[in-house]
């Protein structure tokens, strides 16, 4: 077992995110069919808990940030720190939305396309926030959903208005165009995986790597897109499925993204002012995960006929495992011997 992997390439912001949303889809998808008789205040408790830690973690960091001039002149600080404040902007333009939602349904006393108005200035921002995330090297999920959905925002806003009466299946249009996009690369992922499994020129870490990465997106869009079929279906009355049963494969890319946070990568080091990669944050709070980090366990099995000298003891069973525990970078040593913990997990094999 080795948990150097898993926290290397963690990214902590994507996994809160998509776990807000996983919890939310259930309780929104519970809510509709009447299963639950909540407020939508309390329904969108996980929507809340997202725009709080940002809010709480942008507060945080930009005080590190105004007390501490030196970090300032750190490489790549003052790029980080604005991405920080961009997203943050971003977020509360979707948390002005989300109220807005909020409240019309718990009223009904305003038009939809008032409620849309934060979503469509947040989409036209998102625009120009996905070229400086270019020309900066930064990663653009939300702005690249909000910038590319804008006019998938404006149908929705006059269909729930009643300004068009389409059918939803036209309604959702855009959608079909970006999951078309979106399939086509699936495929290109899924393809370029069985080609580079059969080359022998590939180390196998890339392998697994295209491997994990096919079968990630292909649980992603996937059931994405099964799930925005049930939903203009049963809009459209087609079918008569419960909203939980319809919201179940978006409940699996949910899932799906959350375990691909765990391999995302990237992340800012300004959110609370932590400063630096999540995993070396996490292994400086808890310094029992340094030692387990740097250790690895193998369990060898005595075969009878394989170890004629064995005690009689082992002999008499010959089902007894060894259990061997080794340090990153040196030989095997026994368990009672004391073990210091590295200062990283980066050391090798």
């Amino acid at each position: 077992m080795n948990l150097k992997n898993l926290f290397q390439d963690f990214n902590p912001s994507k996994f809160v995110v998509f776990t807000c949303l996983l919890v939310f889809t259930i309780l929104f998808s519970l809510r509709l069919d009447k299963s639950i008789q909540w407020s939508y205040w309390f329904v969108f408790f996980p929507i809340w808990v997202w725009k709080l830690l940002v809010l709480v973690g942008a507060l945080v960091g930009s005080s590190v940030w105004l007390r501490n001039p030196q970090y300032r002149q750190e490489a790549g600080s003052s790029t980080q720190y604005k991405a920080m404040i961009v997203s943050c902007g971003e977020h509360l333009a979707l948390l002005m939305f989300e109220l807005l939602v909020v409240i019309n349904l718990e009223s009904d006393g305003h038009n939809w396309l008032i409620v849309f108005i934060p979503l469509f200035v947040l989409s036209v921002f998102c625009i120009g926030a996905c070229i400086w995330c270019v020309k900066n090297d930064r990663s653009c999920e939300l702005e690249l959903f909000c910038s590319v959905n804008i006019l998938q925002f404006i149908f929705l806003a006059l269909r729930f208005d009643k300004i068009i009466v389409w059918s939803w299946v036209i309604v959702f249009i855009p959608i079909w165009i970006i999951m078309c996009v979106a399939m086509i690369g699936v495929l290109y992922a899924v393809a370029l995986a069985i080609i580079l499994i059969r080359s022998p020129d590939i180390l196998s870490e890339q392998r697994r790597g295209n491997v994990s990465t096919a079968i990630g997106y292909s649980f992603l869009v996937i059931p994405l897109l099964v799930f925005e079929i049930l939903l203009a279906n049963r809009l459209d009355e087609i079918n008569d499925f419960d909203f939980i049963t319809v919201a179940i494969p978006l409940i699996i890319s949910l899932i799906s993204l959350i375990c691909l946070a765990f391999g995302a990568k990237g992340g800012n080091c300004w959110w609370f002012g932590i400063r630096k990669d999540f995993c070396q944050f996490l292994l400086g709070l808890c310094p029992c995960l340094q030692e387990y980090g740097n250790i690895s366990y193998s369990i060898q099995s005595n075969d009878h006929d394989s170890q004629p000298h064995s005690s009689a003891e082992e002999q008499s069973d010959p089902g007894v495992s060894e259990v061997k525990v080794r340090l990153k970078g040196s030989d095997s040593i026994d368990l009672p011997k004391v073990v210091v913990p590295a200062l990283s997990i980066e050391t090798p094999d």
